[in-house]
């Protein structure tokens, strides 16, 4: 058995590659950048108004004061979307212009529309009267000052979300280059599971495949639910390898049939092919039976996740989303720290991941509540959950006050944060 740093060392060491493809941007949510994406252009793409007023040349009123005014003849309209004007500018000349606008050449400076002193009238404005000195780029939104041309947009590893796709379609981007998606193939296993709603009191109702295909939009993979396996499926999973190994299937999971049982046939069957990368138990609570392998020489990784709902729900979270991640290229995710509020003891060589709830008091303080009913068969703990509070080895004790690294259960930390 080895530790739970131990087995994310191996994990790290042992990441698959994830193939590309280039997809329109709009179509880019929640898609990993594969690469790094530039701006093709400039936003703004020229200088124009922030607001409705008037442009004029603010050079034209350098000696304009309360004693020394001067009126600014009105020479035409520019709207948003208008063509920018080519008229020559002459001295202390004024154009309307609309938010948006294009700045003509030779303006360069906006007075907005609620300051306009009108001449001879607001009905029939032949000039704008302007008695003080106007600074340069008033209310003027500078071509490039969002966006220069060639400027990082996104960094590769990057999750798309709404806002990057904003950005991008704003920036003109019409097509990326992403991660796939990965392909995860999951099998349930054992006699005692059934998919009926009625059930005997010696079945077990199969709920780990529907919670992680629950998962796949949060934690970035395709699903394919491969059904059942039962107790004497040795060589159908053994064909189920193979057929894996050279298909485009990226990761195999399994739930059950992981330990050392009778019929836990995984690890054997698994061991028959030839590894790269390879661990079976560790020592966490729950889930201490998982099992991770490599296959030589291919793209393809394995996990076999323990049967029990909570353990299988755990190891998904703490060992195949950061595999995921690895083999994808996005950072991994900070912990959430968070404030102990009830004291806690575990068994001193082991991590545990426990069952919390995090809430933010009064204060602003962010504080977790080890939850009761740690045991890894109780559901009704993990619904009332909202986080996992992970608890190191090498410590035992827990007291209200310490720190802990916290995850969510069913979403990546940085979906949030």
């Amino acid at each position: 058995m080895i530790s739970y740093n131990q087995s994310k060392k191996i994990l790290k060491n042992a990441k698959i590659k994830i193939g590309e493809e280039s997809i329109k941007s709009e179509n880019s949510l929640n898609r990993v950048a594969a690469e790094n994406i530039f701006s093709k252009t400039f936003n703004p793409a020229g200088d124009n108004a922030a607001f409705d007023g008037y442009a004029i040349d603010s050079k034209d009123t350098i000696q304009l004061n309360k004693k020394k005014s001067k009126l600014f003849k009105i020479i035409g309209t520019v709207a948003a979307g208008d063509k920018p004007l080519k008229r020559k500018r002459q001295k202390f000349q004024a154009i309307a212009i609309m938010t948006g606008g294009l700045l003509p050449k030779g303006f360069n400076t906006i007075i907005p529309i609620e300051q306009i002193i009108f001449n001879p009238n607001k009905k029939k404005p032949k000039f704008i009267f302007i008695d003080k000195k106007i600074k340069k780029y008033q209310h003027v939104r500078l071509k490039g000052s969002d966006y220069n041309k060639n400027d990082l947009i996104l960094k590769k590893g990057t999750i798309l979300n709404s806002s990057h796709i904003l950005a991008l379609k704003t920036l003109g981007t019409k097509k990326i280059k992403v991660k796939k998606i990965p392909k995860i193939l999951f099998f349930s296993t054992g006699n005692e599971l059934t998919n009926l709603e009625k059930i005997k009191n010696w079945k077990v109702r199969n709920s780990n495949s529907h919670y992680i295909q629950s998962l796949k939009k949060n934690f970035l993979f395709d699903f394919i639910n491969g059904g059942i396996l039962r107790d004497n499926d040795e060589l159908i999973f053994q064909r189920k390898i193979k057929k894996m190994i050279n298909s485009n299937i990226d990761i195999m999971i399994t739930s059950g049939a992981v330990s050392v049982g009778k019929f836990d046939f995984v690890p054997n069957i698994i061991k028959k092919f030839k590894l790269s990368n390879y661990f079976k138990s560790v020592s966490i609570r729950p889930g201490k039976p998982i099992l991770f392998a490599k296959v030589k020489g291919k793209q393809k990784a394995i996990f076999g996740l323990p049967g029990n709902p909570i353990s299988s729900a755990a190891c998904f979270r703490f060992f195949v989303n950061p595999y995921l991640q690895e083999s994808l290229g996005i950072k991994m995710e900070e912990p959430i720290k968070a404030v102990l509020k009830n004291n806690f003891t575990k068994k001193l060589n082991f991590t545990r991941f426990v069952k919390s709830k995090i809430n933010t008091t009064k204060n602003g303080k962010i504080e977790v509540e080890i939850l009761k009913g740690q045991e890894s068969f109780r559901v009704q703990s993990f619904i009332k959950s909202n986080i996992w509070a992970l608890l190191p080895s090498g410590k035992s004790i827990f007291k209200k006050g310490d720190i802990l690294d916290c995850y969510f259960s069913n979403n990546p930390n940085k979906i949030f944060f």
